[in-house]
């Protein structure tokens, strides 16, 4: 089976500008992204971005780059127009698409593996990660998007409120009650389900929530899981990178 590593990558984010180029330890957080995506899917990788700071970038750290349209509206929009690019550079078709944030510069290989894994099952159309809440964690977090799994493990409903709701539990006692899983943001798709789902209309579910995964759902298509016990660690804003800056203070 052949995958392709796409990392989706804009300039113009709103709470940090220039992210993918910022500084990690003297390398571009877009660079270690890379690195940590080639040493599990070697040359088949690619970022895809609309901004040419951005492409010269990866053009001088050897990486593989490909321009897309800037007018798409999420990462999974770019990753369709970008798989189409690569299978005319490539001359080969893909059967999967796997789509990792341009904003995690420690994601784990074994994180890769696992979204990979999924694809053994030759019945899988999309696959995500999620992760147990821990202890110490918020779960009315509504920047940390909750998941409901079914007992196969695909997700049932995502949703930025926390879910499900324990009725008769008191709010503080939820979390001792019941095993929460919040959303890993890492994607891989079937590329024939990737080119549907990106012609696919706003649902009204992605809408009110601003999630649109909720999108394919609605649509009927079935996103299996896989479980991490690995912590996430995006970096959203300038603030976030001071903090992964102090956790990963060194090299490795």
């Amino acid at each position: 089976m052949n995958f392709l590593a796409l990392i989706p990558a804009r300039y113009a984010s709103s709470r940090f500008p220039g992210k993918p180029l910022a500084d990690i330890h003297g390398k571009a957080m877009i660079h270690r992204v890379y690195e940590r995506c080639v040493s599990v899917f070697g040359d088949d990788c690619y970022v895809a971005t609309d901004d040419t700071r951005i492409e010269s970038a990866v053009q001088a750290f050897g990486g593989r780059v490909i321009m897309t349209s800037t007018t798409h509206r999420s990462g999974t929009d770019r990753c369709a127009e970008a798989l189409d690019t690569a299978e005319q550079l490539t001359g080969r078709t893909f059967d999967v698409v796997v789509n990792i944030q341009g904003d995690e510069p420690f994601i784990a290989a074994e994180q890769l593996q696992q979204i990979r894994g999924c694809f053994d099952d030759p019945e899988t159309q999309i696959a995500t990660l999620v992760k147990p809440f821990t202890p110490e964690e918020n779960i009315f977090n509504e920047n940390s998007p909750k998941v409901v799994l079914s007992a196969s493990g695909d997700a049932l409903c995502f949703s930025r409120s926390v879910i499900p709701f324990l009725r008769g539990v008191p709010r503080e006692e939820w979390q001792a009650r019941h095993t929460y899983y919040k959303h890993i943001g890492l994607y891989a798709y079937r590329s024939e389900v990737l080119r549907t789902i990106t012609r696919l209309p706003a649902s009204p579910l992605e809408k009110a929530e601003s999630l649109e995964q909720l999108r394919w759902l609605e649509n009927g298509y079935r996103i299996r899981t896989a479980v991490t016990t690995l912590e996430s660690h995006a970096i959203d804003t300038p603030e976030d990178l001071q903090r992964i800056l102090r956790l990963f203070p060194a090299e490795g």
